[in-house]
């Protein structure tokens, strides 16, 4: 089989268990509201039950517990689950925490919906998608969840630092779906989007928020470059914040579907 694309290779996954990385991780974007009534909506039988994978500090696990019966979300990071047991929703008595990879952590199939948001692509793809297949219940699909953050007037200067500064040194844009399925991982169901979702952001929080993504962890930069970044990316959006506040507005993308359909 096809190897994954090398930018995408475990030492550039193993740096979301970075402290600095963990640290940040809140400033992320959110999920729109919506986009849970489409993952539940995907459970089109018994059993409730749901695997978040690469759950990080529960952004998906935590709202969907209240909604299922039961939500095991993994994750290789101890600060992430750490971080996600003391955050709104995440000591829900449907909800259980397991440290380890998705390749191999104890799981308890079978599972009416798998869920990987923002973390497929860090995965041993030809261990994880037959595991998924062999887990989900019958009419169970794995989604793969995603955001799309609305174009702004500073996103290319803001790309262009990026790129200056980021630590991934091999990054490629590429398309997950499209390389799931051109090796026979992955088939397509359906896919959804939801509306655009609006939400502030003060200066500060928006540039940390790149320091919770692939290439910039503190833990990784020179105190120098992160500096640097940081007073490159402030510069270009300062001039469009309000009271020191941005606009922002993201919206929810669920690609669903088969994990190595046979």
């Amino acid at each position: 089989m096809q190897p994954k694309p090398d930018h995408l290779g475990p030492e550039y996954g193993a740096q979301f268990g970075d402290p600095s990385v963990v640290a940040a991780y809140h400033h992320r974007p959110p999920y729109p509201a919506d986009l849970f009534d489409i993952l539940v909506g995907l459970i089109a039988d018994e059993p409730r039950t749901v695997l978040d994978v690469g759950a990080g500090t529960g952004e998906l696990a935590r709202p969907l517990a209240a909604r299922v019966a039961r939500v095991d979300a993994v994750d290789p990071s101890p600060g992430m689950i750490a971080t996600g047991r003391v955050l709104p929703g995440g000591d829900h008595p449907n909800l259980t925490w397991i440290e380890g990879h998705a390749e191999d952590a104890p799981i308890r199939p079978p599972y009416g919906l798998i869920t990987a948001g923002q973390s497929l692509h860090w995965m041993e793809w030809a261990v994880v998608l037959p595991r998924f297949r062999d887990a989900l219940a019958p009419g169970g699909v794995l989604a793969i969840v995603g955001q799309r953050e609305q174009p702004q007037p500073w996103d290319a200067d803001v790309l262009g630092a990026i790129q200056r500064f980021s630590t991934n040194l091999r990054y490629r844009p590429y398309n997950l779906i499209d390389e799931l399925e051109s090796r026979g991982l992955f088939r397509t169901i359906g896919r959804r989007s939801t509306a655009p979702q609006s939400f502030a952001q003060d200066v500060a929080g928006f540039v940390e928020s790149f320091h919770a993504r692939n290439g910039l962890s503190r833990d990784r930069m020179s105190a120098e470059a992160a500096s640097a970044f940081d007073r490159a990316v402030i510069e270009l959006v300062a001039p469009h914040a309000r009271d020191g506040r941005l606009g922002l507005s993201v919206s929810g993308e669920v690609v669903w579907g088969l994990p190595a359909p046979e």
